[in-house]
């Protein structure tokens, strides 16, 4: 158990160092790339897809539900399974989860085009793409 604590204390620090540097003076936030300063749009719920590629095969593509909210942070459902992508600097905090267990979680770089998030799991050699469609007002 107390191997965890270095990770866990780590990990406390840089989401501190990351807050505090959103929180920098005003005008600081026009030196960020744009990907970092907006979020990809109004918060809500989207139809989207979601494509997953392991290289070297093609992506495998479906339908998913995945809701925007505020800073950034989005949330793709896929039946049981959930994706929470949380915008951490210039990485994509991702966190993967079964119902209350967490089955994965990693750090990624990410960009947004457009209305598309794309990341990779380079450690497992997956890429990743979301692609929002419309917004959904149910």
């Amino acid at each position: 158990m107390a191997a965890h604590r270095p990770r866990c204390c780590a990990l406390a620090v840089a989401g501190l160092l990351a807050a505090a540097a959103r929180a920098a003076a005003p005008g600081a936030d026009d030196a960020r790339p744009a990907v970092l300063s907006v979020a990809p749009a109004a918060p809500g719920a989207y139809d989207a897809e979601f494509c997953v590629a392991q290289a070297p095969a093609p992506p495998s593509c479906g339908p998913v539900a995945a809701e925007v909210r505020g800073g950034g942070r989005v949330q793709v459902r896929i039946a049981d399974i959930v994706y929470r992508l949380d915008p951490w600097g210039d990485r994509l905090g991702i966190t993967l989860m079964h119902g209350t267990m967490q089955i994965d979680g990693f750090f990624a770089p990410y960009r947004w085009q457009g209305r598309t998030l794309q990341f990779e799991d380079t450690e497992k050699a997956t890429r990743y793409e979301l692609k929002l469609g419309a917004r959904r007002f149910d």
